[in-house]
């Protein structure tokens, strides 16, 4: 099978991982050079397929022929290397095609990264069209551990090939090249086994996406590190992940986005038109990946899943001889977002028995400068038994190999995650030292700050896999049609209403006398707001009076209004003025919804008014997130203690919030054509009390 279909997937990566014969496009004689580096490479791991050699060279190479032309290939090489600058590039794909090569590795630079678009797209498109299935261009490279073949543009080196027994890795998949240089030196220095590492650069053929859909049924791998600039393909990349969610593989994924700098390095470096980072994390997040933002999470993160696959929900137990380090530990875990679970009455009377009596025992632990060696073994026993604790975190001072013994010691039988720092940064662990630590069941490091960091991670991911799945969506009835755009408000909230989310009291006055007729029974003070799709700042234009208290007093606001509507917005016409009950005060939140056309809809909160602007105090959500999820969400605001009350002012009804939120993702769940929901303020009143929505701007195409 050629053609497009052919030029993705699992079946071409297959071939372009596992080729049974690989050809290497623009050999030369040269010592060192790309073409040269592919061959000994091959050479070095046994490559036991056909080699083809096309170059220039009019003598064999390496006692192999060399063919002038792609075009002389035989048909249905499985990879075909590009050693080629880019400006032969275009040619040598066209030739490939013909000859039904089944997939290509393109090292050259100089395309889309470098303002050379149209040339990229036009190798894209041979190449998609042909059924051939290309990696890169501007990519360094490819490393199989599994079968035992590495193909790096930079040098030859032997791949460490999987071996009878071999435990299950971490494959690494990104677009940087650097990156993933950084990451697999990492892995093996820490002795963390590594099944694939693979550079896709620009992605104008293979993405991540093909490459994790791939993962997912692999069996020598077990966690998924992918670093990426863009996604082109949101939905298929979501159910990539969706499938290592089911087969139990983690995902980590990292990308670039959060500044309008970063933004930019990427357009230099891929050409990739980064999305919505924001939007973007909060949906893979939900789907099952975990994203991190610094390389140190990324790598300390991989070895602790690929060690202990499955996370804890409970948080860790913090074993440490230092006073100090209990507080800054109890510091640090509230600004992540990291319990440290209370100790039962039983673990805490074990220590009670065995430590020295002057200590202060709970969770973290301080064993205090009186401890032994010989009583760590029990203390560190009774602190990973503890059924409150879903890990062991050890930060200790560590001289002796006798220490680390005990600690191993104390860890024997427990299948609960490990993590063991020796504090002192780089000063020098002896050899017996260390040969300790590669016999202990714990994951080593030598940075408490870093692995509280990958702890966190860790546990909010066991968290969300533990979380019980949304419930199945709901729709809403007797939903009123909107047109195509911004609806004016008084339409925008008869949809809300219809969803179950509570409005001021009121309707819509085409002329005074209905206004006043609406303020009667609705009962005064009131509120005039002017009412046309086309005037989206009301109270710029001066189109909305508050707090009218009688009937004389608003028949003088709706004749302020209506000037001063006519006379900032000439051209607009209004539907008339919304009448409503002037609403008791309360804390302003800013609640709503948008809906990316690739990545879905994303649910946002935050503090209202103009302080949404001023601060950006907002969280992000999954269009289906449930109650729970929505109060987590509120309590990671920065304004959350405004919540609670301040300066005698009740708390918040924030149950109401999160059922204003659900009632928002339903209404985006229903009407398919809504792109975005914007309720601010909804006014949130004391505790019981319920929140109203006072202003609304409801989009839809």
């Amino acid at each position: 099978m050629t053609g497009p279909e052919s030029a993705r997937g699992p079946k071409a990566v297959a071939k372009f991982l596992r080729p049974r014969s690989v050809a290497i496009v623009g050999i030369s004689t040269r010592t060192g050079s790309a073409g040269q580096v592919i061959l000994q490479s091959l050479k070095l791991n046994k490559f036991e397929g056909d080699i083809h050699l096309v170059g220039r060279s009019a003598e064999p190479i390496d006692g192999r022929p060399v063919l002038k032309s792609p075009e002389e290939l035989p048909e249905g090489v499985d990879l075909a290397v590009f050693t080629l600058p880019a400006a032969g590039v275009r040619d040598a794909v066209a030739a490939c095609v013909k000859r039904k090569v089944g997939s290509a590795m393109i090292f050259a630079a100089g395309f889309a990264e470098t303002g050379e678009q149209e040339m990229q797209d036009e190798v894209a498109n041979t190449a998609r069209n042909g059924g051939l299935a290309i990696v890169g261009p501007n990519c360094l490279g490819v490393t199989n551990n599994v079968n035992g073949m590495m193909l790096h543009m930079l040098f030859a080196r032997e791949a460490l090939r999987f071996g009878k027994g071999s435990k299950p890795g971490i494959a690494f998949v990104g677009q940087s090249g650097g990156m993933l240089g950084h990451f697999q030196r990492a892995a093996d220095g820490r002795g963390v086994p590594l099944s694939y590492v693979i550079s896709t650069g620009n992605e104008i053929g293979l993405e991540s996406t093909d490459f994790i859909e791939y993962l997912a049924d692999d069996p020598t791998t077990s966690v998924l590190v992918v670093y990426t600039e863009q996604v082109r393909r949101p939905r298929e990349f979501l159910a990539a992940i969706r499938r290592c969610r089911v087969a139990g593989k983690p995902v980590i994924l990292m990308f670039p986005g959060r500044s309008a700098k970063s933004k930019q390095a990427a357009l230099s470096h891929t050409g990739a038109l980064v999305g919505d980072y924001a939007t973007m994390r909060t949906v893979v997040e939900d789907t099952g990946a975990i994203v991190v933002t610094t390389m140190d999470e990324m790598m300390d993160l991989a070895e602790l899943l690929v060690r202990f696959p499955k996370p804890p929900v409970k948080g860790p137990g913090v074993f440490t001889a230092s006073g100090a380090f209990v507080g800054l530990s109890n510091d640090m875990g509230e600004d992540l977002g990291l319990e440290f679970p209370s100790l039962e009455p039983a673990t805490l009377k074990l220590f009670d028995e065995m430590l020295p009596e002057y200590g202060n025992y709970g969770n973290p632990l301080d064993v205090t400068a009186g401890f032994t060696p010989a009583s760590l073994p029990a203390a560190v026993k009774a602190l990973i038994d503890d059924p409150n604790i879903g890990m062991l975190f050890i930060s200790f001072p560590i001289n002796t190999a006798i220490v680390v013994q005990a600690f191993n010691k104390g860890m024997e039988g427990s299948d609960k995650p490990k993590v063991m720092v020796a504090l002192g940064d780089t000063w020098t662990l002896g050899p017996d030292v260390m040969e300790a630590v590669r016999q202990s069941p714990a994951v080593f490091s030598r940075s408490s700050d870093r692995m509280l960091r990958a702890i966190a991670l860790y546990t909010r991911y066991g968290r969300m896999l533990a979380r019980p799945p949304a419930a199945s969506p709901e729709t809403i009835k007797g939903l009123p049609k909107l047109p195509k755009g911004a609806a004016p408000e008084w339409l925008g909230k008869k949809l809300l209403a219809a969803a179950g989310i509570r409005v001021p009291g009121g309707d819509l006055a085409r002329n005074v006398v209905e206004a006043a007729t609406i303020a009667t029974r609705i009962v005064y003070p009131v509120v005039l707001k002017a009412q046309a799709a086309a005037l989206s700042h009301k109270t710029e234009a001066g189109g909305v009076m508050l707090n009218i208290g009688d009937p004389t007093a608003l028949r003088a606001a709706w004749d302020k209004l209506m000037t001063n509507v006519k006379r900032a917005a000439p051209d607009v016409k209004l539907d008339g003025a919304l009448v409503e009950k002037m609403s008791p005060k309360g804390l302003e939140l800013m609640v709503g919804a948008k809906r990316d056309p690739g990545w879905g809809t994303v649910l946002l909160l935050g503090l209202g008014g103009i302080w949404v602007e001023a601060l950006g105090d907002v969280q992000l959500l999954p269009g289906d997130a449930g109650e729970e999820q929505i109060l987590e969400a509120l309590r990671k605001l920065r304004s959350a203690k405004l919540l609670d009350g301040v300066r005698g002012a009740p708390p918040s009804d924030v149950e109401a919030v999160a059922q204003t939120v659900m009632a928002i993702g339903r209404l985006m769940r229903t009407i398919p054509e809504l792109i975005e929901i914007d309720i601010n303020p909804l006014m949130v009143h004391a505790k019981g009390q319920g929140a109203t929505a006072l202003d609304a701007l409801i989009v839809a195409e």
